[in-house]
């Protein structure tokens, strides 16, 4: 007897942070989640619930690798569900998906590169705090915090960040290819809404996942669900810490798309 489709629900949920950080999406606490939503059961199709605002570059094109890698070999086909945002490393990730699907009111783009910080140089002098560096390697205090910046420095910084951007162009122009919209610049890091980003061609269409699923595959779908699960020893001693001021960033991330 042939058993109903099964569609294989994988969660991204938070920021995309290396591993070190808690809490964080990234491709080594990820992969045996991703290996097993793609074989568990001889899935149909994978979906990705997504819910990010983005994070770390490197992870991103991780993850988006590994979810790419494992669809071609397994010749699955996957398929993305935006719910609040998927922005910057965010939609990074939506691109590994073959279909990206939205609601009216979900957040998508932000394709470009940030990197912030503080100028504290001014602050320690005012409170007779003496700066004391070291460094074999002209460049080893690149951008120190404590010193006033210097123009070859940002000029050093905005070329590495321009590498990073064209990565990430790569990969959009890669996965949507004619489906994004000519003569708009979709790459200035500016982010749009639902039915607008379906009309750039950033996503194809508006959509939820059981509905939709049931349209492609049949009413009788199954789903199977795999998310992460943090230990509940984590939430105690030194990790609390760690934990509590990687949720203030992830807080302060989403807070940008008004989430």
């Amino acid at each position: 007897m042939n058993r109903p489709p099964l569609v294989s629900v994988l969660h991204l949920n938070g920021m995309i942070a290396s591993g070190g950080r808690m809490p964080g999406l990234n491709d080594v606490g990820l992969a045996p989640l991703i290996e097993r939503a793609f074989r568990k059961g001889k899935p149909t199709a994978v979906a990705l619930l997504l819910n990010s605002p983005g994070g770390s570059p490197v992870q991103s094109s991780l993850i988006a690798g590994r979810i790419r890698r494992l669809a071609e070999e397994r010749e699955i086909p996957v398929h993305a569900f935006v719910e609040d945002v998927a922005a910057s490393g965010g939609y990074w990730l939506a691109t590994a998906a073959d279909e990206i699907w939205l609601d009216r009111s979900s957040v998508v783009g932000s394709i470009g590169v940030i990197m912030a910080g503080f100028g504290l140089q001014e602050f320690i002098s005012r409170h007779g705090i003496e700066r004391r560096v070291h460094v074999a390697g002209r460049s080893k205090s690149l951008l120190d915090p404590f010193r006033p910046e210097k123009a070859a420095e940002v000029k050093k910084l905005k070329a590495v960040l321009g590498q990073i951007h064209e990565a990430f162009i790569a990969q959009v122009r890669a996965r949507r290819g004619a489906r994004l919209a000519e003569g708009k610049d979709l790459f200035s890091g500016e982010f749009w809404i639902g039915e607008e980003a379906v009309a750039l061609g950033l996503a194809d269409g508006i959509g939820h996942l059981v509905p939709k699923m049931k349209e492609r595959y049949g009413d009788k779908v199954r789903f199977a669900h795999f998310s992460r699960k943090r230990p509940l020893l984590a939430r105690f001693g030194a990790r609390l810490v760690e934990e509590t001021a990687g949720a203030i960033e992830e807080r302060a991330a989403f807070a940008r798309f008004g989430l």
